[in-house]
């Protein structure tokens, strides 16, 4: 499975102690960026992942901004995206089971490594559960259809 990594100049640092535990669940990663601290825009990175995942070039994502809310809502605006901004396991488990979230977001200022890689672990070997769930995620496309004229 590849996992297409993104971030800012914020999440940059971040992003070594992600990789690294996607590679210890044996994933694939494809990093999208930044590749330093310098600063730069999170929507252009966030944007580069989803597209990634959407056009199936990876299965699924991780984008890290300082806070992680800007970097998931840039992503979210990828039409049938879901990113999920998780600073705990148990969320991390729930985006993927219940959600079908296809992309895990991170705040750097708001987790530090050790507790990353945890939510890395959780949502990365979680499943979809489908059932009721899927109906909601269901809900959620059409949602998305409804203004996707506007």
């Amino acid at each position: 499975m590849k996992v297409g990594v993104g971030c800012d100049h914020g999440g940059f640092d971040l992003k070594a102690a992600v990789v690294e535990a996607l590679r210890e669940l044996n994933l694939e990663v494809v990093d999208y960026g930044t590749h330093s601290r310098d600063p730069v825009d999170y929507p252009d990175f966030g944007r580069a992942v989803a597209l990634a995942v959407k056009r199936g070039e990876v299965d699924f994502g991780v984008v890290i901004c300082g806070t992680g809310i800007g970097i998931s809502i840039a992503a979210n605006k990828v039409p049938g995206i879901r990113a999920a901004l998780c600073h705990d396991p148990y969320s991390a488990r729930m985006a993927r089971e219940h959600n079908d979230a296809q992309i895990l977001a991170l705040g750097a200022r708001v987790v530090g490594p050790g507790l990353a890689q945890e939510i890395v672990r959780a949502f990365f070997t979680a499943q979809f559960a489908g059932g009721r769930h899927q109906r909601r995620v269901e809900k959620i496309h059409n949602i998305e259809a409804e203004f996707s004229s506007c």
